[in-house]
C-alpha cells in the first residue's frame, strides 16, 4: 500500500509540474515602445530633409518650414501616453494565481475521481483477501443453488465437493461426492479426495470404504501419489509393514529427489522395513529425534502457510501424541473453523483440554463434546466423554443414556463394548437404577 501511494504521488507531482511550467515561466519583454518608434521615424525624416538642403534640392525657407512641422508632430506624438492606464493595471487571474489553483485542484481532483470510480479497498491487502474470500463463498453458494435446481450434473457435484473440502465443510463435501456418482468412480483424483474426506470424518481411519476408494484409484492410476501414500499408511496401521514399505517406495519414485517430502518418505520406508525385519532398515530407522524433525518441518511449513487449517489440525494431533499439550492447544485454536465443523476434531480438542485441566471434563471440554454431538449424535468418543462427565457429577441416569447409545455403534463382540457394558452396570448400581429385563 505504501509503495502504491508513493508511486501515484510522484506521478501526480510530475504531471502538475509539467502543466504549471508554461504558467510560471517569465513572459518575454518586447523592448519597443510607440514613442521610441515615432522618434526614430522623425529623426530619419529630419536627416533626409537636411540632405535635401545640402544638395540644394529645397530652399532654406522650405527646409525651415518643413523642419518646424516635423518637430511639432514629434512633440504631439511623444506627448501621448504610451499605454492606456486601464490596460496597464494588474488583472486578478495572474499566471501565478492560476498555477496555484491548478496545483491544488489537480491532485484533489485525481484523488476524488479515484475514490468515486476506482477501488480504494484494493490498496489494503487484508481487505482484498477478505473480498476474494467472500467472492469464493458466493461462487460456491451459487454453484450449490444451480445444482439444487438441476441435480443431474455429476461434474458440477464433483466440483462442489472439492470446493466444500477446501472450505472445511466436510459433511457437505461428502454429500456432494455421493451425488457426483460415476464421475468420481472414473477419476483417481476424485476417488482419493473422497477417501480422504471419509477417513477424516471417520476419525482418520482409512480402513473400510476409504481404503476401497484408494484401491480403486490405484487400479486406474497405479502411480497416483496420494493413493500410494494412503495405501501405505493403511498397511502400516494394520501392521503389514512390508506392503507399507512397498507402496511408499513406489511413491518415492514419483517425488523430487532430496525434497522434504522425499526425505520424509525415505524415513517412513526405513521405519516400515525395520518393523518388517527387512535388511537395510536400521540405517534409516525412525527415532524420536526423526519424529521431532518431521513435526518441526510441518510447523515451519505452517508458518509460511497459516491458512492451512488441515495442517494445523495434523500438527495439533502430533503435538498431543508428543505430550506437548500447550502447543497442541494453540494449534487446535489455529485450525479454527475446521475444528468447529468436525466432530472428530472437536472431541480430540476436548480431550486435550480435559488433560490440561487434570482430566476434568466440565467447562470448555464438555461444551466442545456437546458441539460434536450436535453434529453427530452417535459419535462414539463424544458419547463416551459425555457419559463420563455425567457420571462424575453423579448424574448416573444421563451417563447410562449416553453409554447405551455408544453400544449401538460398537461391535457387540469387541473389547470396547464389553468395557462399556461394565461401566453401564456400575452406573446403574450407583444410581440405584433398575436393570432392564432381557427380551
Amino acid at each position: 500500500m505504501t509503495a502504491f501511494i508513493a508511486i501515484t504521488t510522484l506521478l501526480t507531482l510530475l504531471v502538475v509540474a509539467w502543466v504549471l511550467r508554461p504558467l510560471l515561466r517569465p513572459a518575454p519583454q518586447s523592448g519597443i515602445s510607440s514613442q521610441r518608434l515615432n522618434a526614430d521615424i522623425y529623426r530619419d525624416q529630419l536627416q533626409a530633409l537636411e540632405r535635401d538642403l545640402a544638395r540644394a534640392a529645397i530652399s532654406q525657407a522650405d527646409f525651415e518650414a518643413t523642419r518646424d512641422e516635423l518637430q511639432l508632430r514629434l512633440l504631439d506624438d511623444t506627448a501621448e501616453p504610451d499605454t492606456d492606464p486601464q490596460t496597464s493595471s494588474t488583472p486578478f487571474w495572474t499566471a501565478r494565481r492560476t498555477a496555484a489553483v491548478i496545483a491544488l485542484m489537480l491532485p484533489l481532483g485525481a484523488v476524488g475521481t479515484y475514490w468515486w470510480l476506482g477501488t480504494p479497498g484494493a490498496i489494503d491487502p487484508v481487505a482484498t483477501q477478505k473480498m476474494n474470500d467472500d467472492k469464493v463463498v458466493q461462487m460456491v453458494e451459487s454453484l450449490a443453488a444451480k445444482l439444487k435446481a438441476n441435480p443431474d450434473n455429476p461434474k458440477g457435484w464433483a466440483m462442489l465437493a472439492r470446493s466444500y473440502k477446501v472450505m472445511g465443510k466436510l459433511a457437505e463435501a461428502e454429500q456432494a461426492f455421493e451425488k457426483a456418482g460415476q464421475v468420481v468412480s472414473n477419476d483417481p483424483d476424485l476417488l482419493v479426495d473422497y477417501a480422504d474426506i471419509l477417513a477424516v470424518r471417520g476419525g482418520n481411519t482409512i480402513e473400510g470404504r476409504p481404503l476401497d476408494l484408494v484401491n480403486q484409484a490405484l487400479r486406474l492410476d497405479p502411480r497416483h501419489p496420494m493413493a500410494l501414500m494412503m495405501s501405505g499408511v493403511a498397511a502400516y496401521r494394520r501392521a503389514d509393514f512390508a506392503l507399507a514399505a512397498a507402496q511408499w517406495e513406489k511413491l518415492l519414485a514419483e517425488l523430487e529427489p532430496g525434497s522434504p517430502d522425499a526425505q520424509q518418505i525415505e524415513a517412513d520406508i526405513a521405519d516400515a522395513r525395520a518393523k518388517a525385519g527387512q535388511p537395510g532398515a536400521a540405517a534409516g530407522r525412525m527415532t524420536p529425534e526423526n519424529i521431532n524433525q518431521m513435526v518441526e518441518r510441518l510447523a515451519e511449513r505452517l508458518k509460511s502457510n497459516p491458512g492451512d487449517l488441515a495442517g494445523w489440525a495434523k500438527l495439533a494431533r502430533a503435538y498431543k501424541v508428543q505430550g506437548r499439550l500447550a502447543e497442541a492447544e494453540d494449534a487446535y485454536a489455529k485450525a479454527g473453523k475446521l475444528v468447529n465443523k468436525d466432530p472428530n476434531l472437536l472431541t480430540q480438542y476436548a480431550d486435550l483440554l480435559a488433560m490440561r485441566a487434570g482430566n476434568k471434563l466440565e467447562g470448555r471440554p464438555l461444551a466442545l463434546v456437546k458441539q460434536a454431538l450436535a453434529l453427530d449424535p452417535k459419535h462414539p468418543m463424544a458419547l463416551m466423554m459425555a457419559g463420563s462427565a455425567a457420571y462424575r457429577r453423579a448424574d448416573y441416569a444421563q451417563a447410562v443414556l449416553h453409554w447405551e447409545k455408544v453400544l449401538t455403534v460398537l461391535d457387540p463382540d469387541s473389547s470396547d463394548a464389553t468395557q462399556v457394558i461394565a461401566e453401564i452396570a456400575q452406573a446403574r448400581a450407583k444410581g440405584g437404577l433398575a436393570t432392564p429385563a432381557k427380551p
